[in-house]
């Protein structure tokens, strides 16, 4: 499957045509800019964000280590130990995927 794009101003105008009788366009942005603060600063807090039907982000410990290299340069370095944001899909949307058509490259 081609990958499509979807930007942060693709989501802003789609929000905008379903609500467009209800909302301004600049109000939608405002909100979804909250909104995606408010899971950032949650996810810094080490807390974990479930979204029911569409998944559950968490920070992740990573661990560090002592002989990894710089793939640009091949530079030996070492990396500390460090928080990554995951996620895991709800059962909704591993349900909506897997009931996308498969095209073959035949």
């Amino acid at each position: 499957m081609a990958q499509k794009k979807v930007t942060k101003y693709d989501l802003v105008e789609a929000v905008y045509q379903n609500t467009a009788e209800k909302c301004e366009k600049r109000l939608v942005q405002v909100i979804l800019e909250e909104l995606l603060d408010q899971l950032k600063d949650s996810l810094k807090d080490g807390s974990t964000i479930e979204l029911r039907g569409f998944g559950t982000f968490e920070p992740r410990l990573r661990k560090g280590r002592s002989k990894a290299r710089n793939p640009k340069t091949g530079e030996q370095l070492s990396v500390a130990p460090h928080y990554v944001a995951a996620f895991r899909s709800g059962q909704e949307l591993k349900k909506a995927l897997w009931e996308l058509p498969v095209k073959s490259d035949d």
